[in-house]
């Protein structure tokens, strides 16, 4: 963290809280810096003491959601359905956002969480968080086409990180894939980079949390236990 660091941003790097709810707690007066009121965009030194008095107690949510094939993650065009929409109707959840995005024609495991203080700890390529896919393509699969992918591919400018790779045992249009970090459309376009097009992408994996049996449109709540090591593993505790 570089400093001087405006007071919100610095709440939510500490874990505090999001962006957005540090502004709301400012605003309620809960926000202190060496002991005064502190004040929306104010400056904070790496000297200052910054706590935060009387805030009501947030009781976080974190689901692990089978995206069916075909729901979008974000901003939905008209007649399409994004999760929020779906996971609203098929099981009463509000109140929660996706973590980082799966696009429409792929399917599998997504977090949604109401707690913005995560979304930065476990997005960032820096962390190198573990996410893993599974994979059908158009042709068949050769080692070297494998061996291209775990070294890392040039998709336009950008040279992708270094990827585990493993070819299905049985399926020879199969693989599965693992990254760490998250572009746009990652691995199709690594894919049509070396000649070969995605038919089929499941996400079954994120850090170690796995989609397990979990049919697409079905989602699984994290537990204490579970949300405890979670905290460790990005920080958080």
């Amino acid at each position: 963290m570089e400093f001087p660091i405006r007071i919100n941003k610095y709440l939510a790097h500490k874990g505090y809280a999001t962006r957005r709810s540090a502004d709301t707690l400012i605003e309620a007066g809960k926000v202190f810096v060496n002991n005064k009121k502190a004040i929306i965009g104010q400056q904070i030194e790496a000297t200052d003491h910054v706590e935060i008095k009387n805030a009501p107690k947030q009781n976080y949510r974190y689901i692990l959601y089978a995206k069916p094939r075909g729901v979008i993650t974000h901003s939905p065009a008209e007649h399409e359905t994004d999760i929020l929409t779906r996971i609203k109707k098929d099981h009463n959840i509000q109140d929660v956002f996706p973590v980082g995005r799966l696009d429409k024609d792929s399917e599998g495991l997504i977090i949604l969480t109401n707690d913005g203080r995560i979304t930065e700890r476990l997005l960032n390529p820096d962390q190198e968080h573990e996410k893993e896919y599974e994979v059908t393509v158009d042709k068949k699969i050769t080692g070297p086409f494998l061996k291209q992918l775990a070294h890392g591919v040039k998709i336009e400018r950008y040279q992708t990180k270094p990827t585990k790779t493993k070819a299905h045992p049985k399926d020879s249009h199969a693989f599965s894939i693992v990254l760490t970090e998250g572009k746009k459309h990652q691995v199709r376009r690594m894919c049509a980079a070396l000649g070969y097009q995605v038919q089929t992408l499941k996400r079954v994996r994120i850090m170690d949390f796995v989609i397990k049996n979990l049919k697409p449109g079905q989602f699984y709540e994290l537990k204490k236990p579970e949300i405890d090591l979670f905290y460790t593993s990005i920080g958080l505790k």
